[in-house]
């Protein structure tokens, strides 16, 4: 990544990939709390499959395969760089729905569970739209 590219992660101005709503940033705080520093991976399986999973920091390693969107509530977020290609287009906000999905994240025990809810970039957003950043990135 240039020093440009870099640099450009600090502008204030940037149209984010993901965000996260109040309440699924609560749910958050409250697992924070009893588990530490926080991670997501958007998962690429089918049904439950393909929800957030929310995971202790380092719980899942990270590799050149994966892609760096952005980071809601403190908790950096991550997809497959396959999956990103088909939702690179795509603005991607966590939410917290009542319910027990089947997958290994952390919210499951509260009979809680993060899903995805999309929409477009709008034209405008391209612009300024945040850089991703690679899993190599994140390799020590």
């Amino acid at each position: 990544m240039t020093r440009n590219q870099w640099d450009s992660f600090n502008k204030t101005n940037m149209t984010p990939r993901v965000e996260i709503t109040k309440e699924a940033s609560e749910v958050i705080d409250q697992l924070r709390e009893r588990h530490g520093e926080l991670m997501f991976h958007q998962s690429g399986g089918c049904c439950d499959g393909s929800s957030p999973m929310c995971l202790e920091k380092g719980d899942l390693l990270l590799n050149e395969n994966d892609v760096w969107l952005g980071t809601v509530n403190g908790c950096e977020f991550f997809m497959s760089k396959d999956q990103f290609e088909y939702w690179k287009h795509t603005h991607l906000m966590v939410d917290i729905i009542k319910g027990r999905g089947s997958s290994f994240s952390l919210e499951i025990p509260l009979g809680l569970r993060f899903v995805i809810k999309s929409r477009m970039f709008k034209a405008n957003e391209f612009e300024d739209l945040q850089p991703v950043k690679y899993g190599e990135q994140f390799i020590d």
